[in-house]
């Protein structure tokens, strides 16, 4: 993928921005559990970043998604996985199809908000029972005249303690599950909407995640986004923006581990020589860093195949698959090097080792992964394809 002038003086603000207003911040925010998220968007939708590919009309930039995979990427330089996630919901997670299905209507209330940071965003599909299995959802909106009536819950919601809106996935209909779904735009501060508990999390711990229940909760059909019973279809979709975006903004975090870790193990001495000086060591960052290399050019190639309006499935599936087990491969053989201290939380190793577990389940765990992809290879069990 090329990258023009114009994507490097964007890169160049980022990392400032980054510098400057997150990495000062990173640990403060991880002991607490939560980040500023309004005051935090509001100076990144200032700065245009929160809608860099939506539509012009309601606050964006308008560019293709290049730059979404170059603002992706360069989060990973914030020295924490929580605040690029909470950032990547806002941006490719939340707002993808209501910025391509909704109404006008409908995006200037929830989508221009958003992209001027003056509203936090959060998704709403995973279930205490329904989580990587989407069609298996409980939480149903049912018609009441102009009105949808929306009940039940959502689980291991990012952003869900300050959003303001919720993209909620819910059942509108009774007749088959992929086609009985839709995506409704939900006020957080709507009566019977309730969070019921701030999650406690193993890794991503400055981004605040919650449980969520639905008792009664009242919105006008009007906030569905697109057509009534294409939700399903519509998550798809914003799911391979997701996905692409999970395996984008792991890049350079893996890049920065690798760097450190050669830096520890070339100043650590055991055995009358450095760590580094191990021929296993040495070679394994080698091959750690060759694969990162992989992982990036794939995620250009997708970006790529989206940009030119491709049905990138295949692509975007194994770059979130990839993206997962790399993560998880290389800051456990990183954290290795470091011995004792890379069992230690003040080190970045510790770190990433923790937040990097998300990315195998979180947006489809390997496992859904695996059978997408081998749906699309015509490799699952079952009688063969009639001719």
């Amino acid at each position: 993928m090329l990258f023009t002038p114009e994507h490097d003086a964007a890169r160049r603000t980022l990392q400032a921005f980054i510098a400057d207003e997150i990495n000062p911040h990173v640990d403060e925010w991880e002991a607490a559990g939560i980040f500023p998220a309004h005051d935090l968007f509001k100076k990144l939708g200032s700065l245009g970043f929160l809608g860099l590919n939506k539509p012009v009309e309601f606050g964006g930039q308008g560019l293709d998604y290049s730059y979404a995979v170059m603002m992706a990427e360069e989060l990973g330089a914030v020295r924490c996985g929580g605040v690029p996630m909470a950032i990547g919901v806002q941006t490719d997670m939340a707002t993808p199809a209501l910025a391509r299905f909704g109404s006008d209507e409908l995006r200037r209330e929830f989508l221009a908000p958003a992209i001027a940071g003056d509203a936090v965003a959060c998704i709403g599909v995973s279930e205490p029972g329904a989580g990587s299995d989407v069609a298996s959802i409980k939480t149903t909106a049912r018609g009441d005249g102009d009105d949808y009536v929306i009940n039940g819950g959502k689980m291991w919601i990012t952003n869900g303690t300050q959003a303001d809106w919720i993209c909620l996935l819910a059942n509108t209909g009774e007749g088959p599950r992929h086609r009985n779904k839709s995506l409704i735009c939900v006020p957080m501060k709507t009566k019977g909407v309730q969070i019921a508990r701030k999650l406690d999390k193993l890794g991503m711990r400055s981004s605040d995640t919650a449980q969520i229940f639905f008792d009664n909760v009242r919105v006008p059909k009007r906030n569905r986004i697109g057509e009534e019973g294409h939700g399903f279809t519509y998550q798809m979709l914003q799911f391979q923006e997701e996905r692409l975006w999970g395996a984008a903004a792991c890049l350079k975090a893996h890049d920065a581990i690798i760097a450190e870790t050669i830096e520890y193990t070339r100043n650590r001495k055991a055995f009358g020589q450095s760590i580094l000086d191990n021929q296993v060591v040495h070679f394994r960052l080698a091959e750690l860093q060759t694969e990162v290399e992989l992982l990036r050019a794939l995620v250009y190639r997708a970006a790529e195949a989206l940009i030119a309006g491709e049905d990138v499935t295949r692509l975007a599936t194994m770059a979130k698959l990839k993206a997962g087990r790399l993560g998880r491969e290389l800051t456990d053989g990183c954290l290795q090097y470091w011995g004792g201290m890379g069992f230690m939380n003040e080190t970045p190793v510790s770190r990433a080792y923790r937040d990097s577990r998300l990315a195998s389940i979180g947006g489809g765990a390997d496992e859904v992964m695996l059978s997408v992809l081998c749906k699309l290879m015509g490799t699952l069990p079952g009688p063969p394809a009639k001719a």
